[in-house]
């Protein structure tokens, strides 16, 4: 007798899975930079494989060490989301929306090395630069074309120019599934935010139950476009529910006025909508 399919819950195992399964499913963004962006989930996984090999050989960044994300839903944060914790580093997604003082408070209190910021961002950390002088770089998201010519940041590097001369092919670590993966910091409490820190297992085992029927009932046939920030509780688990089933996701990134959703809505198909009543108000 022998036990079968003795395979920890990681995160890296559902894009593995995708990779497999539904290479083919598409992934669709709008851009900070302009226009909208679409790929492949197989594309996506290779690109989330050049960034692990970034962060572990040029950045040195080791398993357990945490990595802030100020960034909007786009398919550069999904491959953020996959890339961190698949090398069994920590995702920080760090809330814009908090106050100056609650920012500098999260990032020193996570000891973020590096932040991956969108563009739209990079004056909140250039308002706070001389309050979190331990990080060691500031990613932006974006290409060469549209760095910005100056900031108050000296330690500025390219998302694309990072990831553009690295392998695709990378093998992803076999962690344990216990360890931590991803924070979030609450917001609306009294005192400081509270960090509140995900494992491998919990993340997975979460996007098992928000796929299912009764839950969202996220499936192959699924157009999920999610309001529901990447940067406030993972976008309720779904972009890793999605990579687990394969449905195409629709990232509406900056573009929350009714204008921009409505033409993803109408543009994509999308036929699960994921937001706060506010939003669709």
């Amino acid at each position: 007798i022998m036990s079968m399919m003795q395979q920890p819950l990681l995160i890296s195992s559902l894009l593995e899975h995708a990779i497999v399964s539904h290479p083919n499913a598409q992934i669709v963004s709008r851009q900070v930079e302009g226009g909208i962006f679409k790929y492949t989930y197989g594309q996506a996984a290779k690109r989330a494989k050049q960034l692990a090999n970034a962060l572990t050989q040029k950045l040195g960044v080791q398993q357990g060490e945490r990595i802030g994300t100020l960034a909007w839903n786009t398919h550069r944060h999904y491959e953020l989301y996959f890339g961190i914790s698949g090398i069994g580093a920590i995702t920080h997604t760090i809330n814009p929306r908090l106050f100056p003082e609650q920012i500098i408070y999260i990032i020193n209190h996570a000891a973020d090395r590096f932040i991956f910021v969108d563009l739209t961002f990079l004056p909140l950390l250039e308002a706070v630069a001389s309050h979190i002088s331990k990080v060691e770089g500031i990613v932006v998201l974006t290409d060469k074309a549209n760095m910005p010519s100056s900031s108050k940041l000296n330690n500025l590097l390219c998302y694309e120019d990072l990831i553009a001369d690295m392998p695709s092919e990378y093998t992803w670590p076999l962690v344990d599934e216990n360890s931590d993966t991803a924070l979030c910091y609450t917001s609306g409490t009294t005192g400081h935010p509270k960090g509140v820190m995900y494992t491998q297992r919990s993340t997975v085992l979460h996007a098992m139950a928000a796929a299912q029927h009764n839950a969202l009932n996220i499936t192959e046939d699924t157009v999920l476009l999610p309001v529901v920030p990447m940067f406030h509780v993972n976008a309720w688990g779904t972009p890793y529910a999605a990579t687990m089933t394969g449905a195409k996701l629709v990232f509406p990134a900056h573009g929350m006025d009714g204008a921009s959703l409505y033409e993803l809505i109408n543009g994509e198909q999308a036929n699960l909508l994921l937001g706060v009543p506010t939003v669709w108000l």
